[in-house]
């Protein structure tokens, strides 16, 4: 779901200023916890491929690279065609139908290395699986929210989802490798596939009517269908800055990860433990910046939020570039991931609110589809580039180049509120008729 976080009533402010709790019905209820089951597991079973990949086929180094980059690359070019198909489907059937999609594919895996037939080509091939029915599925359960939940509820929403995403960044891979250690790398596996299994069953109990929409002009599947996406993205004087600072300091950010995880566990003798520390602990910042999120865009607007958070969260990285090893650069991580993370916690959820918000109703799936097909795109070149860089410099340059370069983004956040809120967002339910 980036986007994608689920409580049954969470704080802030109401459109009325009040504050307290809001409940937000039993429908989203269940598609809060259907979401979160769904996002404990992969917390879970975060890092399990790579696993596999060396230790059980064997794998290099550039193989392991190849599985994290591949996998991204080519499941955002199959999901280019799924934009425009979500778009003209229920998007409940959709969102359980990648639920079901991603369950068998993953289980795939420790079927066939209980006989003996698992390949470095099936986990390829999972991988891109996965990575497609997870842009497919953001898609329309973005789609999915603006219809089922009113527009000044769409913030509170974002914001419990983007703390269940964090809580679940937090605890889950700690009692995933808990796990590997008892039961091997298969258990976190089997547990992933579970949840997307759980998850579906969640979307199912959501129940109540859903319209199939309507398709204007042609009835079937057009070459410019597959960029209409892309083509109101560009055109909206909002969304298109918005889309490329997102591309780029999710890039760069995401492409840092594997090399700090080189020189930390490399080059500064880290203990793995001590890595999991460093990357866990700071994940309670995420909590903090999404329960912020509302009240503080009651006070001083989305637009306001967005432009502070999104230059704050871009001051970040470039500390990583002086870690030293032992206590103190254990605690500097921590604190520089800790003020990296609140920022995004707080950033996040307003920024999915204002795009929803100003996403025509007609658009919102292909317009999310294109959205995270460039994010998977980009996130893939940059970690390819960013890992000849670090061959060629070291992983400490490269670090410290992508944290320079994220100290510019802030330039690509539109400086003005130049596109209205439109009108028709989240004013029809999915039980109306259309």
């Amino acid at each position: 779901m980036p986007v994608a976080d689920v409580r049954w009533f969470g704080s802030g402010r109401d459109v009325a200023g009040r504050t307290g709790r809001r409940a937000l019905g039993r429908r989203f209820g269940w598609l809060w916890a259907a979401y979160a089951v769904s996002a404990y597991g992969t917390g879970f079973g975060f890092g399990a491929f790579p696993l596999i990949a060396v230790l059980v086929l064997h794998c290099g180094p550039t193989q392991v690279a190849v599985l994290a980059a591949a996998g991204r690359a080519v499941g955002a070019l199959v999901a280019v065609p799924l934009g425009p198909w979500v778009e003209f489907r229920r998007k409940r059937r959709v969102m359980m139908a990648m639920d079901l999609t991603r369950f068998a594919a993953l289980m795939s895996v420790p079927a066939a290395f209980a006989l003996g037939l698992l390949s470095f080509a099936q986990l390829l091939v999972v991988s891109v699986v996965v990575a497609a029915a997870d842009i497919a599925f953001r898609a329309a359960s973005g789609a999915y929210l603006k219809a089922l939940v009113p527009p000044q509820d769409l913030l509170v929403a974002n914001g419990r989802f983007e703390s269940t995403s964090w809580t679940s960044t937090m605890v889950g891979p700690p009692l995933g490798g808990a796990a590997i250690g008892l039961f091997g790398p298969m258990a976190t596996v089997v547990a992933d596939a579970v949840s997307y299994l759980l998850s579906a069953l969640g979307i199912r109990a959501i129940g109540g009517t859903e319209p199939r929409p309507e398709r204007t002009g042609a009835p079937r599947l057009r070459a410019g269908d597959l960029l209409e996406g892309w083509r109101y993205i560009l055109a909206h004087p909002t969304l298109r800055p918005l889309l490329f600072n997102a591309i780029v300091v999710n890039g760069l950010i995401m492409a840092s990860q594997p090399l700090l995880a080189v020189l930390l566990l490399g080059d500064l003798g880290f203990a793995p433990w001590q890595y999991g520390l460093v990357f866990a602990a700071p994940c309670v910042g995420g909590l903090v910046g999404s329960r912020l999120a509302h009240p503080l865009a009651v006070r001083f607007g989305q637009h306001g939020v967005m432009l502070i958070a999104g230059a704050l969260r871009a001051c970040w990285p470039v500390g990583l570039a002086f870690v030293q090893p032992g206590v103190p650069g254990i605690v500097l991580i921590i604190a520089v991931q800790f003020g990296l993370v609140t920022c995004c916690g707080l950033f996040n959820p307003v920024l999915a609110t204002y795009r929803l918000d100003r996403t025509d109703p007609q658009r919102v799936a292909r317009t999310l589809s294109a959205w995270s097909i460039s994010s998977s795109a980009a996130i893939a070149a940059m970690t390819a580039l960013w890992g000849l860089l670090a061959a060629v410099t070291g992983p400490r340059t490269a670090i410290a180049a992508a944290g320079v370069l994220l100290l510019a983004t802030p330039l690509l956040l539109p400086r003005r509120e130049n596109a209205p809120r439109n009108e028709l967002t989240g004013d029809r339910k999915i039980s109306d008729p259309v």
